[in-house]
């Protein structure tokens, strides 16, 4: 009977662990896990991603004189001419990791998925925008095989030269911004227009006329047509369809984090940026500046001594270290040099502050250049005084105090009109509304050669000409992809300050 009785607990045993043997992967599966991510989301990464890192206040908008820091170490840069690869290479694995890795993915998703076909077009222009930065500071870089390393198994990517680089970001921007269709599927979870098809056309239409404008002096005959595909397109008209990404305070502002704090009492104004809103009487001036009257140490950079006003505004002088601006602040009868003027921090350099990539007011400026070279139809006139007009309504985004009342834009349009000389009066106002945004203030100065700006007087520089020209490849990418890097390097020249890029003519 033992015996029986043991069997029988010996089957029921067998059976009870067949049992749950047959429902183990049902039993440990998680019916709540994510298992995949809506590629939408993926672009909005991608968005946030193409966020400014600091180092572009170093070099990009140091080298037009628009911010600077006298002093050195990590903020050693444009202030000086000199290089500091040891510390930056900020944007290089930012932009490639982030931008260029989830907008390919996207890409690969949605060309997979047929109801997703507006979703795949924003993809291509958001990276088509994420190259043209790229390939404008650097020149050659990855391309064709970048942001493949996963889905192709290519980790050592081939470098395109920058001529064909453009040659197809010209394509993708026409066949993508043409693609978008306003009967397909709304991606309302994307965070930059909310899934506007129009205004995503306009966008894309907006960056074709860019990239068309980078190829004036390169290739005057591919310029021409780009802006012609462009405004046929459609570009955008007003500052609602500004490429604008808002930030927050979980979600800051890389330069507004950076001048909040370790650097908030280091950057001031350049005397040539100062300057020029003060010689026209540009109401912009009020709209961005403070100076810390006073202030004889960075600690004495307080409210209680703020002044906003445009007369008391003063521009450090190019070309200091710490030593010479020492020097410069007792000439102008300044307490230290912390008493120059510089980005007011609690407006258009806030943490909080938006980020401007592309704008309705470059677009118009750069259709007032078009027109000027009678590659479109148009007043350049016209299109000229949108340009400032809607720059200067663009800074109530910083704040209420920093909007431009209707009648000083009117007063600074009448008194300052497009005169004959007009590439150079459009190329300051370009370098003018695209404060902030310092890789394409960079890049404009360099094709167009506007504002003519004198050279950093800075003696110890590590260029041989006038002006930084663009930035150098990142050390880790010289490691990791040397032998890459070099093809690049033999084909487009020595990789220093000094090396022109393929548009830089």
């Amino acid at each position: 009977m033992k015996r029986i009785l043991k069997y029988i607990f010996l089957a029921v045993g067998v059976i009870t662990v067949s049992s749950c043997d047959d429902g183990f992967d049902e039993l440990n599966t998680n019916s709540i896990a994510v298992t995949a991510i809506d590629p939408v989301f993926i672009l909005n990464q991608a968005l946030i991603s193409t966020s400014y890192p600091t180092e572009t206040a170093v070099f990009d908008m140091g080298v037009v004189q628009q911010v600077i820091s006298p002093n050195s170490g990590v903020l050693t840069g444009a202030n000086f001419n000199q290089e500091n690869r040891t510390v930056f290479g900020q944007l290089w694995p930012q932009y490639y990791q982030n931008v260029i890795r989830n907008s390919k993915d996207v890409i690969l998703q949605t060309s997979e998925a047929g109801n997703r076909n507006n979703l795949l077009q924003m993809a291509r222009i958001v990276q088509a925008h994420a190259f043209m930065v790229l390939t404008d500071r650097y020149g050659d870089i990855p391309y064709s095989e970048a942001g493949i390393g996963f889905t192709d198994g290519v980790v050592l990517p081939k470098y395109d030269s920058q001529e064909v680089i453009y040659q197809d970001i010209i394509k993708e921007l026409k066949e993508a911004s043409a693609a978008l269709s306003t009967s397909g599927r709304v991606e309302g979870a994307e965070i930059l227009y909310g899934g506007d098809v129009a205004k995503w056309k306009k966008l894309g239409y907006s960056l074709l006329l860019r990239a068309g404008m980078r190829l004036s002096e390169a290739n005057p005959t591919a310029a021409q047509a780009a802006v012609s595909d462009a405004v046929s397109g459609g570009l955008m008209t007003s500052n609602d369809d500004n490429f604008v990404l808002r930030h927050d305070a979980n979600y800051q502002n890389p330069i507004g984090g950076m001048l909040n704090s370790t650097e908030a009492n280091n950057f001031f104004i350049p005397k040539p940026f100062i300057d020029q809103l003060n010689n026209t009487n540009d109401p912009r001036l009020a709209a961005i500046a403070v100076r810390y009257v006073g202030a004889a140490s960075g600690s004495g950079q307080t409210e209680a001594v703020a002044n906003r006003d445009p007369s008391v505004q003063i521009g450090i002088p190019m070309g200091n270290d710490n030593a010479g601006a020492v020097a410069a602040a007792n000439a102008d009868g300044l307490a230290s040099f912390y008493a120059y003027s510089q980005l007011d921090r609690t407006r258009i350099a806030k943490n909080t502050a938006p980020m401007y990539f592309l704008t309705y007011a470059q677009t118009q400026l750069l259709l007032a250049e078009a027109a000027s070279r009678g590659w479109t139809s148009g007043d350049a006139a016209g299109y000229y005084a949108r340009g400032i007009r809607a720059h200067m309504e663009q800074m109530a985004s910083y704040g209420e105090s920093s909007a431009i009342a209707e009648a000083d834009i009117q007063a600074f349009l009448d008194a300052n009109p497009l005169s004959s000389n007009a590439m150079a009066d459009i190329g300051t106002q370009y370098w003018i509304a695209s404060l902030m945004n310092g890789p394409e203030a960079f890049a404009n100065f360099r094709r167009t050669g506007y504002p003519n700006l004198a050279p950093n007087p800075f003696p110890l520089k590590d260029i041989s000409g006038d002006f930084i020209n663009r930035i150098t490849y990142p050390n880790s990418e010289i490691s990791v992809n040397s032998e890459n890097v070099q093809a690049a390097i033999s084909r487009q020249g020595a990789d220093n300050l000094d090396t022109k890029v393929w548009w830089d003519k």
